[in-house]
């Protein structure tokens, strides 16, 4: 279906469950805390698939709070109009994909000192204890988890950190097949790196989640998946990815449910 035929006309929405599709994990691989920048470590989670949906959108709502952590410029206004200027393409095939080139956590983009993870622990965890003598790695803390809108307790650790991880909203085998092919080092690390595109969320999510798009994975919390598929949207308008017809469909579908969703502030 084009995409214009989704604008104007209010139909009823027909929600089918669909099971999740696997795909490679954007998650953090290792278990144990070796370095001050050490990586981290419920319930399955059906989505509804994509169904048409065609709806009256109108453009204007509160956006998201800014984080403490800085970012590139993020794409602003109305969720919907930014996915209208999204390009509607195939996916692309996965040949060349290398996690690594990407460099998550190799690169202090911010010039902070403290790597990408506890960068992204101290913007989102509560009730923070900082491990002795840092000012950079996070040792406990609580998280309201967006996923799945549990309070998950993080404590670094064997066994513990992969509790909590952080998760590429845009996964970035996803960017890789849907535009990343075309990018330089510069911009592959820029990416992995964003604090715009990057959640701390309950590990078994962002393992779950693996490398899907919002046709294959929405977030259990339905309270949540408005504002994540608008994030999904302001980093693919930042970064010139394109969305495939399927992905566009749901994220259309989802935010039919609330027109007024602004993109995030950065």
């Amino acid at each position: 279906m084009k995409k214009s035929a989704w604008l104007g006309v209010v139909v009823i929405v027909v929600v089918g469950w669909g099971a999740l599709a696997g795909g490679e994990s954007d998650s953090e691989a290792p278990t144990w805390d070796a370095t001050s920048s050490s990586s981290a470590g419920s319930d399955s989670s059906r989505i509804d698939s994509p169904s048409p949906v065609q709806s009256a959108l109108t453009t204007t709502a509160s956006p998201q709070s800014p984080s403490d952590v800085t970012s590139s410029p993020a794409a602003v206004g109305s969720a919907i109009d930014a996915l209208e200027s999204l390009p509607v393409k195939g996916r692309a095939a996965k040949t060349g994909y290398d996690r690594d080139a990407f460099g998550y956590r190799e690169f202090d983009t911010d010039k902070n000192g403290c790597d990408t993870r506890n960068d992204i622990l101290r913007r989102d965890l509560t009730d923070l204890s900082m491990r002795d003598g840092s000012s950079c790695v996070v040792q406990t803390g609580t998280l309201n988890d967006p996923y799945s809108g549990e309070q998950i307790a993080f404590t670094r650790g064997v066994g513990t950190s992969n509790d909590v991880q952080i998760d590429h909203v845009v996964a970035l085998s996803d960017a890789w097949q849907k535009g990343a092919q075309s990018w330089d080092a510069q911009t592959m690390h820029e990416f992995a790196n964003d604090p715009l595109n990057l959640l701390a969320v309950k590990g078994s999510l962002n393992s779950q989640k693996g490398d899907g798009d919002a046709a294959t994975w929405l977030p259990p919390s339905k309270s949540y998946r408005c504002s994540y598929v608008a994030r999904q949207i302001a980093v693919k308008a930042e970064y010139s990815l394109w969305v495939t017809q399927a992905e566009y469909d749901a994220m259309a579908r989802i935010l039919s449910s609330c027109p007024q969703q602004e993109l995030p502030a950065k």
